[in-house]
């Protein structure tokens, strides 16, 4: 068996160097040198093959059979919909958010559900048995075939692993297991890369499904390095407003199925429940109607979502008056008062703009920028747009309004939610015929939607 050799690798550079110093000797950057594993290879009819992510030798890509893969069902809808429809076997999945938002309950819950018809095992590296048996009987689960470990060596866990042959594994959390063969400690940059690799290749190897709880750090990036997200299959982040019960589960990435789906849940007593209707949270639901504020159809992934836009404007004190945007993109909300100036005569030079998207949910598609300055042009008249007016539309630089994907989808989901009115881009009109309950507006350029809602 080839000797493990530990090493210093270089972050920026790639160079090795046989000990630790504070600067590169090769690219010269300081602080990179991190401490790392090298095996050398075998020579000749010695070397193994490792089997990491499928099968060995070499193939034409043709004969590769390509059947749908077997997905199996976490029994949490919401969870299964962010994964693209369910568990798929080998799938690592690596699931990161703020201390306290809820992933230890995700993963208990859902394997939990998993145990009654899989085989599961639950390692914890943060908390004894006894707490994680408490949790589990505070959410009232069906836990008497749910097995579980408390373990930090990545040795260990393995061994055991091999002898229990579990479908699925959760590693709660990846940054507090080791591997033997560093000497660093637990959490540092070697070790999470180096036991994640062990993990991962168990994984593929075995078709075991495993879930890495991961910690962020205080950007809101996972800790540890870069690498571990390549490693990894999907990655999933669980997301909250601050004082908020509700949970966004969504993946950034995700190697079998969409990566723009989106997941909600609620946190109560009995622990985390699905939402079967997120529209309805999105919305304020005022008693009549208000300036600054319209809803509009978002769509994530397959799901369309009505959500509210607010806009305050105010005068402002200062020689440079701020635009703040939290839910959507600060450069393009400049970009769109740009747009409101030049192609709508009105402007907004003296006055603070601030705009928000309600629930704390983030809009990256372009199909808010008609509503988002309608809101704003709602706020500095101080003229409330009907609450049973529904808007979207991407606007371009010309002041044109640009058709959005999936409209007719956008209108048939405000019309279920009892919207009497919608304005959109007229590329977008319904092709399947009118909308029963539905007044659909169809507006060509920025000042027909301004005629149309003011």
């Amino acid at each position: 068996m080839a000797k493990v050799k530990t090493v210093f690798a270089c972050t920026a550079c790639g160079a090795v160097s046989p000990k630790w110093a504070g600067q590169c000797p090769d690219c010269g950057a300081w602080n990179t040198l991190q401490e790392t594993v090298q095996t050398p290879a075998a020579r000749g009819p010695t070397l193994v093959r490792g089997q990491y992510a499928g099968d060995r030798g070499v193939q034409s890509l043709h004969q590769v059979p390509t059947d749908a893969e077997l997905r199996f069902t976490t029994g949490l809808g919401e969870l299964d919909r962010v994964l693209g429809g369910g568990l798929v076997e080998g799938a690592v999945i690596l699931l990161g958010g703020d201390p306290g938002i809820g992933k230890s309950t995700l993963l208990l819950q859902a394997l939990a559900l998993l145990s009654q018809q899989l085989p599961a095992l639950y390692v914890t590296g943060e908390e004894s048995l006894r707490q994680v048996a408490l949790r589990a009987g505070r959410l009232g689960l069906q836990s008497d075939k749910l097995k579980v470990l408390a373990e930090t060596s990545v040795e260990a866990i393995l061994q055991v692993a091999q002898s229990e042959a579990p479908r699925v594994m959760v590693i709660d959390s990846v940054q507090t297991v080791y591997t033997e063969h560093l000497q660093s400690a637990p959490g540092s940059v070697a070790q999470v890369r180096e036991s994640a690799a062990h993990l991962v290749r168990y994984a593929k190897q075995t078709g075991t499904v495993l879930f890495l709880v991961g910690h962020v750090t205080k950007e809101g990036t996972l800790a540890g390095p870069r690498v571990l997200e390549h490693m990894v299959d999907t990655v999933l982040y669980f997301e909250s407003e601050s004082g908020s019960r509700y949970r966004l589960l969504r993946a950034v990435k995700n190697r079998f199925g969409a990566v723009n789906e989106l997941g909600v849940f609620a946190m109560d007593d009995s622990g985390l429940k699905q939402v079967a209707n997120p529209s309805a949270i999105f919305l304020s639901r005022h008693d009549g109607d208000v300036s600054g504020s319209v809803v509009m159809v978002t769509r994530e992934g397959s799901r369309p979502l009505l959500v509210e836009v607010q806009a305050l404007v105010a005068d402002s004190s200062l020689s440079n008056p701020r635009r703040v945007a939290l839910g959507l993109d600060g450069n393009r909300m400049a970009m769109l008062l740009a747009v409101l100036q030049r192609h709508g005569g009105i402007s907004t030079f003296g006055q603070d703009v601030f705009l928000n998207v309600v629930g704390g949910v983030r809009l990256s598609e372009t199909a808010s920028d008609l509503p988002a300055l309608m809101a704003v042009l709602s706020s500095l008249r101080d003229r409330p747009i009907p609450a049973e007016c529904v808007v979207f539309g991407e606007i371009g630089l010309a002041g044109e309004i640009r058709p959005v994907p999936h409209g007719e989808e956008r209108l048939r989901e405000a019309a279920k939610h009892g919207f009497k009115r919608a304005v959109v881009p007229h590329k977008n009109a319904p092709r399947r015929g009118a909308i029963k309950g539905l007044d659909v507006v169809l507006v060509q350029r920025l000042s027909d939607a301004i005629d149309a809602l003011f």
